[in-house]
């Protein structure tokens, strides 16, 4: 291995149960480079970096890794992190009631005679954040800063530890553009000052910003390692990505829409906490049948709370304003009334809110609706599996069969489940919150063209996505929502990023 290389990866090759997750994969990391690591959801990428990381030790895998030279054999993450390489995983390893210094030093405490010196910790905690341009007291709870911030502090964290690696699992997902810049930003400093980093993300504009050199994961095999300092485009990665060229990222689709399907009218929302905040204010939209409707907004605006206080009052209170479906007013007022009503909602958050990840995809697909597969009140195990055998093909879930725990599925594929849950439903109108955060552009496509043939049957969708490509690909109208108002409505004609943001900053 030469001296340039810090990091090879060789023939490496992992399987569990039915499935082979990586074949033979080869990865050489330049020192003191960014290299991205990219695929489709269920390619191999995080499985890679658990063998890397020592999640999966040594001996539970084929192949060989050579890490600053030497054969590297680490039994557990702490093998490889007294090597200096640190992961940081998509869902953030922080407590949120500890302070951001006893996160950072959480298990290699400051201190001695197992006395932890708290003016030392604090001190070198000042130190680090300066380094992550986080300017927060050490003492300040995690849980009371947000997910950008949250970010900044796992990083420090990694710099207390002497980091050689810094491997990073998707670290925008979560974040508005600002933060997922400052993010970036940071990156180009570490490796400035010598860190070598892996990213692994979906967002390529995000790769060509910060990356030096791109692999390209397919099925569990190096597709291609790419210079992306020589002119790379979005395209050529995703070609390799998902094996076929893609130049419209977004199905082509020809909508009439029809009458008023859904109409919100004069909706206002109160924080259930804070009792003087009022988070929506007097919004007021409409959604005609076979029409697909975009509600955009800045992190924060009240996107998510308008959502879920229309489905069946899921947030919020003192909740006031009008529902009304086909021009008859309807009861929202608990979740279940708002399913018979014809109105369901797909959560931004599904691992925590969507999905029971250690049941089977059978299990959650029939769970929003469990009289459709009962009688007297007797589940009917049979005609269960027969729903969820018939979504899993029409949606294309890729799953050998509906007994698999959805925890074992890739983002896309548990996506699809979520959609599935809610389709059984059979509503009028499905509200879908960030339907394509965190998984891939082959499996944004087999979305978008769900979107599509639910607006063909004519079906209301209302789309809420921070990704305003996203909004201007797929929305027939769009919505522009700024501090809990709807301050502007622009057709898909009109609509731009520019005249979107206008509207934002301008209210």
């Amino acid at each position: 291995m030469t001296a340039d290389i810090l990091l090879e990866m060789r023939q490496i090759t992992k399987a569990f149960p039915g499935v082979k997750a990586l074949d033979r994969v080869d990865l050489k990391v330049r020192r003191g480079e960014i290299h991205a690591i990219c695929g489709e959801n269920g390619a191999g990428k995080s499985t890679l970096m658990k063998v890397l990381s020592g999640v999966y030790p040594a001996g539970s895998f084929d192949g060989e890794v050579v890490y600053d030279g030497q054969p590297a054999r680490f039994r557990n993450i702490a093998d490889s992190e007294h090597r200096g390489i640190i992961i940081i995983h998509q869902e953030l390893a922080l407590v949120p009631q500890l302070s951001i210094a006893e996160n950072i030093f959480l298990g290699n405490e400051r201190g001695k005679r197992g006395v932890v010196d708290w003016r030392e910790t604090n001190h070198r905690t000042e130190q680090l954040l300066a380094k992550v341009g986080l300017k927060e007291p050490p003492t300040r709870l995690v849980d009371q800063i947000g997910v950008g911030k949250q970010q900044l502090v796992e990083i420090a964290k990694a710099l207390s530890k002497d980091v050689k690696l810094l491997i990073l699992d998707e670290p925008t997902a979560a974040l508005q553009e600002t933060d997922s810049r400052k993010l970036l930003d940071l990156m180009l400093e570490l490796k400035a000052h010598g860190v070598t980093c892996i990213l692994i993300s979906h967002k390529l504009g995000e790769v060509r910003y910060v990356a030096d050199t791109v692999t390209v994961i397919r099925d569990g095999t190096t597709v291609s390692t790419l210079d992306a300092k020589a002119g790379l485009s979005e395209n050529e990665i995703v070609r390799d990505m998902v094996g076929r060229d893609m130049t419209h990222r977004f199905p082509q689709h020809e909508r009439t829409p029809g009458e008023v399907l859904m109409e919100v009218e004069d909706w206002s929302v109160w924080h259930p906490e804070r009792a003087e905040r009022k988070v929506i204010k007097n919004a007021s939209f409409n959604v005609r049948a076979g029409e697909v409707v975009g509600i955009a907004g800045l992190m924060g605006s009240g996107r998510t709370e308008l959502a879920l206080s229309i489905f069946g009052r899921s947030w919020g209170r003192d909740i006031s304003g009008t529902v009304k479906l086909k021009g008859q007013p309807v009861d929202v007022s608990t979740v279940q009334r708002a399913i018979a009503a014809g109105i369901s909602y797909v959560t931004e958050d599904r691992k925590s809110l969507g999905l029971v990840l250690d049941e089977t995809i059978r299990f959650n697909t029939t769970l929003a609706n469990l009289e459709g597969v009962s009688s007297r009140g007797v589940l009917k195990r049979n005609e269960e599996t027969r729903v969820a055998e018939r979504y899993r093909e029409a949606l294309a879930t890729r799953t050998p069969t509906v007994f698999q725990k959805v925890v074992n599925l890739s983002g896309g594929n548990q996506q699809k489940v979520v959609l599935a849950k809610w389709l059984f439903t059979s509503p009028e109108v499905l509200i879908l919150d960030e339907p394509t955060r965190g998984i891939d552009v082959g499996a944004k496509y087999e979305i978008y063209t769900i979107v599509n043939e639910l607006a063909a049957q004519g079906k209301g969708v209302v789309i809420i996505s921070s990704e305003m490509p996203e909004l201007l690909g797929m929305c027939d109208r769009i919505y522009v929502m700024s501090e809990g108002a709807l301050v502007g409505e622009l057709p898909a004609a009109e609509a731009s990023q520019e005249r979107i943001m206008s509207l934002i900053v301008n209210d």
